[in-house]
C-alpha cells in the first residue's frame, strides 16, 4: 500500500476538460528543476497509438491484465471510460518516484484526480484548469485537427459535466493567457512543494 511519511514526496493533479491546456503546462512544470517533479505514468488497456512507446507514454496492459491488477488492488485510481477500456494509476508507479526522491505530478481526468485527493488528502495539490468557455474549448479542439467533429462534440458534452466539478479541487487555475496561467501555476506549485 501506498503511504505517505513526512519523508516522502507530495502529489500534484492537474485536471481538466480536454483542450484546457493541462498538458501543456504540466510539461512546462516538468521542465523546471527546482521542483523536482516526475511525472506519473498512467496504465491503459487500450492499444497504442502511432508512435506511443510502453512504460513512457502509457503502461499497455491488456484487459485481462488491468482486471487482474484491479482484483489485487494495485491501483491508487482506475476507470473503465468505455467497455474493456481502462486507465488508472499504478501504486508501485507512485512508489517508485517517492523512491527517487521526488514529488509526483499527474495529468489525469477529473475523477481520478479526486480520487487521488479523497486517498491523499494532506500530501494532495489537486489544480483545475479551466477553460475562458466552452466556445474557447470547442475551438481550441478544432485548431488540434486530431479528431473527427463527432468526438470532439462528445468532448465538449463531456467538458460541461467536468467543469461542473472545478469547485470540488484545491485550485482552479483559469487558462485565458497561457503566459499567466504557467506562471500561476509555477508559484503554486513551488509554494506547494516547499511547505
Amino acid at each position: 500500500m501506498v503511504q505517505n511519511k513526512k519523508n516522502k514526496g507530495k502529489l500534484i493533479v492537474f485536471s481538466a476538460p480536454s483542450g484546457s491546456g493541462k498538458t501543456t503546462i504540466v510539461r512546462h512544470l516538468l521542465g523546471i528543476k527546482d521542483l523536482n517533479l516526475e511525472f506519473s505514468v498512467s496504465a491503459t488497456s487500450r492499444t497504442k497509438r502511432g508512435t506511443e512507446i510502453d512504460t513512457k507514454d502509457y503502461y499497455f496492459l491488456s484487459a485481462k491484465e488491468f482486471k487482474n491488477k484491479i482484483k489485487n488492488d494495485e491501483f491508487l485510481e482506475w476507470e473503465e471510460v468505455y467497455r474493456d477500456n481502462f486507465y488508472g494509476t499504478l501504486k508501485t508507479e507512485v512508489e517508485r518516484i517517492w523512491a527517487k526522491g521526488k514529488h509526483v505530478i499527474f495529468d489525469i481526468d477529473v475523477s481520478g484526480g479526486l480520487r487521488i485527493k479523497r486517498k491523499f488528502p494532506d500530501e494532495t495539490l489537486a489544480v483545475f484548469v479551466k477553460p475562458p468557455s466552452i466556445d474557447e474549448l470547442k475551438i481550441r479542439l478544432k485548431k488540434r485537427k486530431t479528431e473527427s467533429d463527432d468526438k470532439i462534440n462528445m468532448r465538449i458534452a463531456k467538458a460541461s459535466a467536468e467543469l461542473a466539478t472545478a469547485p470540488l479541487f484545491d485550485v482552479i487555475i483559469e487558462n485565458d493567457n497561457l503566459e499567466n496561467a504557467l506562471k500561476e501555476a509555477e508559484t503554486l506549485i513551488s509554494d506547494f512543494v516547499s511547505q
